[in-house]
C-alpha cells in the first residue's frame, strides 16, 4: 500500500516555499515598484529603528531629504514616462553611492530620503547634491535637473522621527526657495522659525473660536458708471498681539492643518451677516466669497454650502461664489455637480483667476458660470504691453460672446482703467478705487458711494430738464 502521508523531507521543502514566499511578499511591501528602494512606509520603520538603536547605544543619526528640481518641468515637457526613466536613473545613483550601513528609500514623486549613521553632514550632502546633478540622457536628450537637500541630525536637532524629518523637510524647503541644487542643515534659524511656527499653530487654532478672524471687504465697481455694486470678502486675523495679519500670514498654515475649512465657514457667515443688511438697502448687489480648493474637494461642498447659506439673511442671488481655474481641471465632474446644485439655487458663479493657466472657455460654454474675473497678473501691463492688451481684449471678446459678465482685479492705476472700460470690462476691483477694509468702514463707505451718485443722477436730472 502507497503512503500519501508527505515524508519530512517533502514538509520541510513546503515550509521553505512557504518562508520564501513570505519574505518575498514582505520584500515586495516594503519596496518601491519603479526604483527598487524602500518605500515611504519601510523607510518610516526603519528610521525609527534606526533611533531606537542610537538612543540606547549614544548614536547618532543622519537624514538626507531629496527632491528633485525642474522634476515637474521634465515630466511636463518629456512626458510621464521620460519622468519615470530618471526617476529609476537617481534611485540607481542613490542606491550605487550608498555608504555601509546606509538606507535609501523613495518616499513618493521625486522625493527621495537617505538614512545615515554618523554626525557629519557637510561631505556626504555635497556628493550627493554631485552625484545627482550630472547628465542623463532619455530619448537621446541629456538632462541634468539636480536636487535640492534638506538635512536634520538625531539627536542634536531632533529627538523623535517625525521631529527628524519635519526638521529636514524645512531645511529642504529653505533650499528651494534659493533656487535648489544645494543642501542645507537645520540650524538655530530654523528652529527659531519653528517654534514662531508651533507658536502660531496654537494661536490659530484658538483665534478661530474666539473670533478672531473676521471678514475684510473690498469695493467691486461697476466699470462705466464708477459705483460699487458689489463687495469681495476676503480674511484678516486680528492678532491680540502682533495685530492685523493679511491671509498671507495663516492661510497657508491653515490650509496644511486642515483649518482652512473652518476659517471659510467662520468668515463666511459673518460677511454675510454684515452684508444682508446692505443687499437689502440697496447699498450693493453681490456678494462674493472666494472658496479653498480643498473646501471643492469635499463632494458635500454645496449642500453645506446652501444650508449655512439658508441660516442668513442674505439672498441666494446676491451672493457669488469664486471657484479657481485649476479646480474645473482637477476635477471636472465634480465641479459640474458643485456649480449646477448651487446655481439651481440662484448662487452665482465666477471662475476665478481666469487667464493664468489654461483658460477653460469650454467650461464657460458647458457649465452655468455668469462671471470670469481676470487675473491680476494680466492686468498689471494691460495699455502698456501690446501684446497682454491683445491677449487681454480677446479673452474678454470671447467671454461677452459667451454672455460671460467680465470682473478685472488688481486695477491699480487709471490707464489700466481707461483700456479696460474701452474693452468692454464690466466691474473692477482693486486699489485705484479701494483698499480691503474692516466692515464698519465699508458700510460707511457705501453709504457715501450711493448719496454722491444720487446727488450725480439727480443733477443730470435737473441739467436735463432746464434744457
Amino acid at each position: 500500500m502507497v503512503s500519501t502521508t508527505p515524508s519530512h523531507e517533502e514538509l520541510a521543502a513546503r515550509v521553505a516555499e512557504l518562508e520564501a514566499e513570505r519574505a518575498d511578499a514582505l520584500r515586495l511591501a516594503q519596496t518601491d515598484s519603479l526604483t527598487g528602494l524602500l518605500n515611504r512606509g519601510a523607510f518610516t520603520q526603519a528610521l525609527t529603528e534606526r533611533l531606537a538603536w542610537a538612543q540606547a547605544n549614544g548614536g547618532s543619526v543622519g537624514l538626507f531629504v531629496i527632491d528633485l528640481d525642474r522634476f515637474k518641468h521634465l515630466n511636463d515637457t518629456l512626458g510621464h514616462h521620460a519622468g519615470d526613466l530618471l526617476l529609476a536613473e537617481m534611485g540607481a545613483r542613490l542606491l550605487a553611492d550608498a555608504q555601509p550601513g546606509e538606507l535609501v528609500a523613495r518616499l513618493g514623486g521625486d522625493e527621495f530620503a537617505l538614512i545615515t549613521e554618523g554626525a557629519e553632514p557637510a561631505w556626504r550632502a555635497q556628493r550627493l547634491v554631485s552625484i545627482l546633478s550630472q547628465p542623463h540622457s532619455i530619448y537621446g536628450r541629456y538632462v541634468a535637473p539636480g536636487a535640492s537637500i534638506g538635512v536634520a541630525v538625531y539627536p542634536t536637532d531632533a529627538p523623535s522621527a517625525a521631529d527628524l524629518q519635519r526638521f529636514a523637510d524645512m531645511a529642504l524647503y529653505r533650499v528651494k526657495t534659493m533656487g535648489g541644487r544645494r543642501w542645507s542643515v537645520f540650524d538655530a534659524e530654523l528652529r527659531a522659525e519653528n517654534e514662531r511656527r508651533q507658536t502660531l499653530e496654537a494661536e490659530l487654532r484658538r483665534a478661530i473660536p474666539a473670533g478672531e478672524i473676521e471678514p475684510w471687504f473690498q469695493p467691486v465697481v461697476d466699470a462705466g458708471e464708477g459705483r460699487i455694486v458689489g463687495v469681495e470678502v476676503l480674511a484678516r486675523w486680528r492678532h491680540p498681539e502682533q495685530g492685523l495679519l493679511g491671509p498671507a500670514c495663516f492661510v497657508p498654515m491653515a490650509e496644511e492643518l486642515g483649518l482652512i475649512r473652518r476659517i471659510d465657514e467662520a468668515v463666511f457667515e459673518a460677511a454675510c451677516a454684515r452684508a444682508a443688511p446692505w443687499v437689502a438697502e440697496g447699498l450693493i448687489e453681490l456678494v462674493s466669497c472666494n472658496v479653498s480648493p480643498r473646501d471643492l474637494l469635499d463632494p458635500a461642498f454645496s449642500r453645506k454650502l446652501i444650508q449655512r447659506l439658508a441660516g442668513t439673511d442674505l439672498p441666494a442671488t446676491a451672493l457669488t461664489v469664486e471657484i479657481t481655474e485649476t479646480f474645473l481641471l482637477q476635477d471636472l465632474a465634480l465641479s459640474r455637480r458643485h456649480i449646477e446644485r448651487l446655481a439651481a439655487k440662484g448662487v452665482h458663479i465666477a471662475l476665478d483667476d481666469f487667464g493664468t493657466g489654461y483658460s477653460n472657455l469650454r467650461a464657460l460654454m458647458n457649465l452655468p458660470i455668469q462671471t470670469v474675473k481676470l487675473d491680476r497678473s494680466l492686468i498689471s501691463d494691460v495699455g502698456r504691453d501690446a501684446r497682454v492688451s491683445k491677449l487681454v481684449g480677446s479673452m474678454m471678446h470671447a467671454a461677452r460672446a459667451m454672455g460671460v459678465s467680465i470682473v478685472a482685479e488688481g486695477v491699480e492705476d487709471e490707464a489700466q482703467a481707461l483700456f479696460l472700460r474701452a474693452a468692454g470690462c464690466d466691474r473692477m476691483q482693486g486699489y485705484l478705487f479701494a483698499k480691503p477694509m474692516p466692515a464698519d468702514e465699508m458700510e460707511a463707505r457705501l453709504r457715501e458711494d450711493l448719496a454722491a451718485f444720487q446727488a450725480t443722477a439727480e443733477a443730470r436730472h435737473r441739467r436735463r430738464v432746464a434744457r
